[in-house]
């Protein structure tokens, strides 16, 4: 039988099929409109008609193999499983070194540091800005004597690290680099990742200190610095996930996050940087939200278009500079206060929906999280919950399950091109950053917010315990509860070490790393030798500061 005939067929036996489907609808009609969070509607069923012409290796191609649809390893989790990576930080350097070994022995395969906002802002603990916030939503770091602290007993050349860490992002490298070398490790040994994503901080978080263009400057100053002497470190997680978690649709994440990518990269070039010198260093950061499917097809379809973005726009030569290599997080935004313990199993679908995507690493939220920092026995539970995923239940024992789903191919399709109408939408305004400047990104995000909302308030979107199946009276849960003499403790500590330290020394590194900054050299070897005699953070951010300027938040309508 030829293909045509085939195809013939398949349509008569669909038509078929709908002539009963109606009197099926007659005595059931569907519950509702089935749609996607980005509006598109579910279909009610895929087969092969819904795929049109399907090349397989335009399209899918093999696993390892360009353009990586299936994923960006041979045999994927067959071979090693993601890392288990826990994003944990708290208090003082002391407690969240405790949390970090307490994970590391429970089988959590990374460390992902979170830090708290004064340090994300570039102040000290002893700064009036920082009162009552010093350690409340990450461990505060104001030295190098507390990056010491955090990583005591911790094998670097072992573990690889995740620093959640944006504007400052330079200052908190040079003290991890600076932590290692005083372990007598060398710098082609140490491996992690600095997210040193700044342009999503503008449109979706807000951790920002200077104007968007002096911090792009840093963010290649890192890139043609750390090529050079960490080889083995992710320079920068572009991150989609803040995105999300903001409001944005799953199309919108992956879009804005590829068009900040590619403001980075035209950034290096236009600094004199090869393609494949810092590309197989870029690495991005998804959110695993709550639409099972549409996740899954979200990453494969971002790794296709960031593959093709490499090789056909900006000539990538080398396979790795191809790879779009991720971290997930599941979605700390849908998780709930009401009847928390619901949070199990919304993170481990979310967490399930990364793996069969195809991601490199994964933090699962906790339970607790709409409360308080997670506590140690939930923090347990969501390590578990990648524990089974990863060991029990058979989804890693084959490459892509999910491939050749006539379902999630074709929903993969769609994301791919709506991802790239609203890439060619931000070229056409001018690019990223310029996007940014008019407020364009930024109103897209509000829009879907308010949209996503409106369907919870009016019940068109369903949430367990919020507008269905509710319980009237609180459930009692052990929360993580902060010292309050945190606060007091960092500084006095930050004290010692100002009075302990040799401060011309300090005095003249500052010196130095202000005329750099006046200037065009890379300010990282700078930034390193002030952070390797003690300078604070918030002297060094200070003298950038001065410098550079302080961004402020002004849209264009």
């Amino acid at each position: 039988m030829t293909e045509q005939n085939n195809k013939d067929e398949l349509i008569r036996a669909r038509k078929e099929w709908m002539e009963k489907l109606e009197k099926a609808l007659e005595k059931h009609p569907e519950r509702r409109e089935f749609k996607f969070d980005t509006g598109l509607s579910v279909e009610r069923i895929y087969d092969p008609l819904s795929m049109g012409e399907f090349a397989y290796p335009d399209r899918l191609g093999w696993p390892g193999e360009y353009p990586f649809t299936r994923g960006i390893q041979p045999t994927m989790y067959r071979g090693r499983l993601w890392t288990m990576r826990q994003y944990a930080g708290f208090g003082s350097a002391e407690e969240t070194n405790k949390r970090f070994r307490y994970l590391l022995e429970q089988g959590q395969t990374g460390l992902s540091v979170a830090f708290d906002l004064p340090t994300q802002i570039g102040y000290d603990s002893d700064h009036p800005l920082a009162r009552g916030e010093v350690g409340k939503v990450g461990v505060a770091i104001d030295t190098l004597a507390d990056m010491e602290t955090l990583l005591e007993h911790i094998p670097l050349d072992r573990v690889s690290t995740s620093m959640t860490i944006n504007s400052p992002a330079a200052v908190l490298l040079a003290m991890y680099m600076a932590v290692a070398e005083k372990q007598g490790i060398p710098m082609d040994k140490i491996k992690g990742t600095i997210q040193n994503d700044i342009l999503k901080e503008y449109v979706a978080r807000g951790t920002y200190i200077f104007p968007p263009r002096e911090s792009m400057r840093l963010i290649v100053d890192i890139f043609a610095y750390a090529g050079k002497h960490i080889p083995n470190w992710n320079t920068i997680s572009i991150s989609g996930y803040h995105i999300r978690e903001a409001g944005s649709t799953a199309i919108q994440e992956a879009a804005f996050t590829l068009s900040n990518a590619i403001a980075y990269v035209e950034a290096a070039l236009q600094a004199g940087l090869e393609i494949d010198q810092f590309a197989p260093r870029l690495s991005f950061f998804f959110n695993a939200h709550s639409n099972f499917f549409e996740e899954i097809a979200k990453f494969r379809a971002t790794r296709r278009i960031w593959a093709r973005l490499m090789k056909e726009r900006f000539g990538a030569k080398k396979d790795r500079s191809m790879m779009l290599r991720f971290h997930t997080q599941t979605a700390g935004c849908t998780l709930t206060a009401q009847q928390p313990d619901v949070n199990l199993m919304r993170v481990a679908f979310q967490a399930l929906s990364a793996v069969l995507g195809g991601t490199q690493s994964l933090h699962t939220n906790s339970r607790d999280e709409a409360l308080a920092l997670p506590s140690e026995h939930s923090v347990l539970l969501a390590l578990r919950t990648q524990q089974v995923i990863g060991y029990e239940i058979g989804v890693t024992d084959t490459v892509d399950p999910l491939g050749g789903s006539y379902f999630i191919e074709k929903l993969t399709d769609h994301i791919e091109e709506e991802v790239i109408r609203y890439i060619k939408k931000i070229d056409e305004i001018g690019g990223a950053v310029v996007a940014i400047e008019k407020g364009f990104i930024q109103q897209e995000i509000q829009a879907s917010a308010y949209r996503y909302q409106k369907e919870i308030e009016n019940g068109d979107r369903v949430v367990v315990g919020i507008n269905k199946f509710t319980m009237s009276g609180d459930q009692p849960i052990d929360l993580l509860k902060m010292d309050p003499a945190v606060s007091k403790r960092q500084v006095e500590r930050l004290k010692e070490v100002r009075l302990s330290r040799n401060q011309g020394q300090v005095a003249e590194a500052l010196q130095e790393l202000r005329r750099a900054a006046r200037g065009d050299e890379n300010l990282m070897p700078y930034i390193l030798t002030a952070v390797k005699n003690y300078a604070t953070l918030g002297e060094i951010c200070g003298v950038l500061r001065d410098v550079f300027g302080e961004y402020k938040q002004h849209i264009t309508l």
